[in-house]
Parts: structure tokens; sequence; C-alpha cells
């Protein structure tokens, strides 16, 4: 912290479901935030913040902010709502939760969370403890990354990949599924100053998004087909003798049957699969092999198709078998989590979960309230915070349904009225990052950050941690773990002790901001030159021992829940699933619809924000020339994007960025600022991909016409 002369700066970070968790520094003046910027002296995020937090001072103290906690008094989804005090909305929830409770049982109870903050403190898991003790239903978050990391594990067990920072050494970068620039945006200028170095960066995506404009090389490929490439490429590295053999014989299990099951993918073959020639195959192969530290940059999107998880291990494969292990800057670059001493069950206490607690997946959240899916005890109180399901959950129309229903209980803590907000019965102020203390992990880089509060709450808004401690203190319990402080949450939180925290304590973070974790320079790190892989083998496993015991969730995302195996059958080796949905010449339905995120928004975060919306746009949707022209559809009209599930209305925008058949339409937008009262989630499906209950939102067939 310093000062001058009423200036007071206060180290903060940022609190968004991104990789990047940028270090802020907030000025203050009198009390009040008057700036945010970035901290020039983080090796990452060095001094600049994306679109989407650059102007955080604006979400603040925007006059829209829910800032006292209050009832509906209208219909719901109305918007209607009456102030009240904090007493009467803590003993109005006690009341219905006991009501509930000895009526239907605890599981009647749902709790709704996700990322929209990622800190310890008050993220994901906050409410864990509380609702495990309660009984609730356990909430099965897959949102995003559970199939990339089921599908990690499986080949390379829980390592940290290659360190983002040493990118800028790489001399071959494929970025596979990740749209960098804006969802990444510090790890570009690594990227770009290994391209000045001469370093040739590939982009595979279905979209020539604004990471793909400014690669060397951009490769389009059919939504759904990537585990028919990289098996294609394993082929070819394996006929023309492109392999590190020496790496291969020592640090990985599986070759013989991995090289029998790539066999059945010549690159014609490949070609016919996923639209990308077959010469094309064969030049990736030799290029990626022959540019050695070579590494790819591994996305989410390619989790988000039936055959996503195995798309994966596919990928996780490439690197052991050209020896890109052997030197910093080689490998993949994934999500470097695992490097982070994190003690999960301090965090999420699954020793209160009863034997015998049922789990939901989020997905199913339209068909769980609609009486879908034959629960028993069904749904009748949903508690929603860091998260705003109408926007981020399939089925939308389904999900509007249940929400409308009179007789479910609905809480929502948010810093705005959200388009969920809207369905609630109590809506309860939340603080921003300004105004709460917090512990950031990154799933993109090394360092571990504080999150200082720089100004008091605004209003009634209190922080996530001190909701549950109020509402820990109504139903009466009495554990030790509800009466801590968030900075006592922060200590517990961490294995302090751990050798890649050596030497610091939350004491040294709240001075410093940030620090990174030791576990050795960038330039130098290379955890894999001679293998060590964190699996049973102690190698990469092209064939996955982890197989034998079918498809499974990673305990996180169950609110560390242990009973986490399924009994799936999962094939060991890598293989290509075909998208569920995929086109007929003759269906009525013959466009694959992608829906990545905005450059602008952060998920629904900062959807309702007048300047992130101006630099958005109005809802749109990328269509080829040749797929527009057939409909009878020119630039700027309004369209009408449909399916079986649902609607949405957009603009249409014509663009070679897109192959024919395939559409774009990023998500994030509300639903009340649409003309159609529905987004794009009103289109996707809630069928599970392959492994870790992954999400399908892209394997999803549209049709669109002139509204």
């Amino acid at each position: 912290m310093q000062t001058g002369n009423r200036r007071t700066i206060v180290r903060g970070a940022c609190p968004h479901d991104c990789p990047d968790t940028c270090a802020m520094l907030v000025a203050v003046e009198d009390g009040r935030a008057v700036e945010v910027r970035g901290d020039p002296g983080h090796p990452v995020t060095r001094g600049a913040l994306c679109v989407k937090v650059e102007d955080y001072v604006d979400r603040v103290y925007s006059p829209d902010r829910v800032l006292h906690p209050m009832r509906r008094v209208g219909a719901k989804g109305s918007g209607r709502f009456e102030r009240i005090t904090w007493d009467a909305a803590l003993d109005e929830i006690a009341a219905r939760f006991r009501t509930i409770i000895a009526e239907y049982g605890p599981q009647a109870i749902l709790p709704y969370s996700y990322l929209g903050t990622e800190g310890l403190v008050n993220g994901l898991n906050v409410g864990d403890p509380f609702f495990n003790k309660l009984g609730a239903t356990i909430s099965e978050r897959t949102f995003c990354a559970s199939g990339v990391i089921t599908g990690w594990l499986m080949t390379l067990g829980p390592t940290t990949g290659a360190d983002p920072e040493s990118v800028a050494q790489s001399k071959y970068i494929i970025i596979w599924a990740c749209n960098v620039i804006s969802t990444n945006l510090h790890l570009w200028p690594m990227i770009a100053e290994a391209q000045r170095r001469g370093a040739k960066v590939v982009v595979i995506d279905p979209l020539r998004n604004r990471t793909a404009a400014r690669a060397d090389w951009h490769i389009p490929i059919r939504p759904g087909t990537d585990a028919a490439l990289a098996l294609a490429l394993i082929r070819v590295l394996v006929s023309e003798q492109l392999l590190d053999r020496d790496y291969v014989e020592r640090y990985t299990v599986g070759f013989t049957e991995l090289r029998e099951r790539a066999a059945e993918y010549t690159p014609e073959r490949a070609a016919a699969i996923t639209g990308v020639p077959a010469a094309d195959i064969v030049k990736l192969a030799r290029e990626y092999a022959s540019s050695q530290p070579a590494v790819i940059r591994l996305g989410v999107g390619v989790e988000r198709h039936a055959g996503g998880g195995q798309a994966v291990r596919a990928i996780c494969c490439l690197p052991a078998l050209v020896g890109a292990w052997r030197r910093p800057g080689g490998g993949l670059v994934g999500m470097p989590n695992f490097a982070f001493p994190i003690k999960w069950d301090t965090v999420t206490r699954p020793d209160f979960i009863r034997p015998g607690t049922r789990h939901l997946n989020q997905f199913r959240l339209g068909a769980a309230l609609n009486g879908e899916l034959g629960l028993d005890p069904p749904i009748r109180a949903l508690f929603v915070y860091n998260c705003n399901p109408v926007i981020a959950v399939p089925d939308q129309a389904k999900v509007l349904a249940g929400l409308a229903r009179e007789d479910l209980f609905t809480v929502v803590s948010e810093h705005f009225m959200t388009d969920t907000a809207d369905f609630a019965d109590l809506v309860l102020p939340a603080t921003t990052q300004l105004e709460q203390f917090d512990l950031m992990w990154s799933w993109g880089h090394m360092h571990i950050s504080v999150n200082n509060p720089a100004i008091a709450p605004l209003g009634e808004a209190i922080s996530n941690a001190e909701l549950f401690r109020r509402l820990a203190a109504r139903m009466g319990f009495d554990d030790p773990c509800f009466a801590r402080s968030d900075e006592q949450i922060a200590r517990e939180a961490i294995d302090w002790s751990s050798p890649a925290l050596e030497g610091v304590d939350l004491d040294y973070l709240k001075r410093h901001g940030h620090v990174r974790l030791k576990v050795g320079a960038p330039e130098s790190f290379a955890p894999h030159a001679e293998g060590n892989f964190p699996t049973p083998s102690g190698k990469v496993e092209f064939v996955s021992s982890m197989a034998a015991v079918g498809n499974f969730v990673i305990p996180l995302f169950r609110q560390g829940s242990a009973d986490g195996q399924t009994c799936e059958p999962v094939d060991p080796i890598p293989t290509f699933i075909p998208p569920r949905e995929a086109p007929d010449r003759n269906g009525r339905f013959r466009l694959n619809l992608l829906s990545p995120k905005s450059h602008a928004f952060l998920n629904s975060s900062c959807g309702n924000m007048a300047r992130q919306r101006r630099i958005a746009g109005e809802p749109a949707v990328t269509i080829n020339p040749t797929d527009a022209a057939a409909r009878g559809i020119v630039e700027s009209q309004p369209v009408r994007v449909f399916n079986d599930r649902g609607a949405f209305a957009a603009t249409a925008r014509i663009s070679t960025e897109v192959q024919p058949g395939v559409i774009v339409a990023p998500m994030g937008y509300w639903r009340k600022f649409s003309s159609s009262r529905s987004t794009v989630s009103a289109s996707t499906p809630t069928a599970f991909a392959d492994l870790g209950h992954a999400p399908t939102f892209f394997d999803n067939l549209v049709e669109v016409e002139p509204a």
C-alpha cells in the first residue's frame, strides 16, 4: 500500500473466471475508489487490464447495484421488489429452509454457484460447507474444463504442464480451440514475443477469430472432429518416423496400442472427417515434429462435443511423441492449477456430506425444476450465488418455466438484477472485489495473489463468506469453520508449508500483492524433461490406467463429494467419437452453432454494463455467405436462430470467418435486453460429453431464417 496526498493505492486481483487472474492496483481518494489499473510489476499482467475490467470502478458505483436485501412483491420474473432488513431476509431463509426440511428433507434444497467470483474465500466453493452440513442436494458443476481436466489426468496425471510464461521460448506454437486474445489476453504478448523471434503460430479453430487473424496459419476445422485430426497427426508422426523414439520408449506406456489406433486415421480419412486438407495435416505434423521446443495451448472449446474428452486425450499424447517436454517452452499449456497447494477438503468440507446424498448436474436444472427427472424429494428451494443460470444453463425455456414456479423458494445473492434475480423471492446484496478480501489462485499462470479490500462495502452489501457465516448462525451450526473470518479461511485454505510457498505467508501476500510459486524460473521450467509424470505408471499413458475406473467427475466439481465415479465404460486408448448432432443433407437443422465467449463479457458478467455492451454490439450471428444466400439472408438483417429446444433473435453478420455449415453466436448477452426475450442458451443441449460430464454446448444443430 502506498500513499501520497489523499490518494491510497491498494493491491488487489481480478475476481473473474479467466486464466489471467490479473493483479490490480486500486486508487482510493477519501474512501472512494477512483481508478483500477493493472499492476506493472506483475510478470503476466504487465500493467494492463482487459476491456471487461479496466473500468471496474463503474461497475462498483453503478446506480443499478443491488445494495439492500429485497423481497419479491410482484409476479416471478416481473422484477418487482421491496426493500427489507437483513434480519428479515435471514429469518425468512431459515424459516423456509426448516419448513422444507421438515416436509421433504434437506435434499429438496439445491445450491447453485459457479465462478462469478473465482477466489478461495468468496468463490466457487464458499457455500459448500454450509450446504454439506445442511444435507442439501450436491450441485455438480461441470460447465467448464471438467472434460479437459479429466482427459489431461487420464493421460498426464495432475501435472502443471508447461509454464505459460515459458511460451516466449517456444519455436512452434499451436493454439488449439482457444481465442487467446479475447479469453487469455495476457498470454498473447508472450506468444507474440516468440513470434517475433521466429516461432510459427498456428491456430486450430472452426472460427477465424481475433487470435487466428494474428496467427501465421489458421487451420479451420469442422466442430467436434479434433480427435480425428490429432489421431491423423499421430499416424503421420509414426509413418514418417518423426518420433523422439528415446522419449517414447523411456517415458510413455501404450505406444503400440496408440499406433494401431492411429493407423485407422490416414490423412485422407481425417480430411474427409475434419475438412482439413490431407496435405495440411501432413505439413502440420512435419513442422510440429521438427520445430522444438513446440507447445500446444489447449482450450476448453475442444471438450464441448460428444467426444471432447477423448479429443483432449489424443492431443495430450502429441508432445511426448516428439519429445516436446524435454525443453522449457515445450509440451502443453493447459491449466497449471495443480501447482497450487490448496487444501480443498478444508475449503469444501466433504466430511459434512451424509452418505447417500444425491448429486444433480447443473445442466439439468430446467428438467429438475419441471419434474422431468422424477426427483424424490423434488427441488423446493434454490439458492443462487456467483452464477446467472438463466443465461448460462442450456434449455433456457425449461429453466425459466421452473423458476416461475410459485412453490419454488428462490434466493439470489447478486451485484445486479440479473435475469435470474428477476425470478427470485429474495435478492441479497453482494460485495464486489473492491469491497472484499480474497485469495486468488490461477488456472493460467504460476502466481498466487491477494485481494485487499480497497473501500468499505456500499449500502448493506456483504461478502459471500459473511453471507454463509450469517446463515450458519441462523441455522444453529456451531462448527468452528462457520465462525472463521475471511482471513482465517484464506490461511486454512493453503498449505503454507509447501515448498512452492517457501518464505511466503498471508501477511507477505497482503504487503506485496502477489508472488510466483517457487517452481523454478520460466526459462528453466521443464518438469518432464526426464518423464516424472504424476500418473500411476510415472509415464505418459497412451493407454490410460485410470480408464479402468470408468467415467468420473473431479471431486472439486461436486462440493468435495468423494462419490465421483460412475460405471460408464471408457476406452483406454484415445479415439474419435463423432458429434452427436451431425448435419444431414435431408435434416431439418443443418447448421452447427458455436457459442464461444464474448470479447467484452465474461460469461454473463458485464452483460448489463453500457460500455461492454457497446463494444460487444447487438447480439449477432456470423454466417458464411454460401449459407446466407441459400436462406435469403443479407447483411445486418434480423434473423431467428432455432431448433427443437428453443429460439433466439440476432442480427446476421455475413463473413467467411466461418465455414459453410457453421454459425457463431457468442454467449453472455442478457435475456432482458433481447428482442426475443431469449438468448443462445435457448438452443443449447443438456447432454453430457464422453468424459467428466462436460457440456456439449457446441454439439448443437440449428437453422436460421429471416425474422
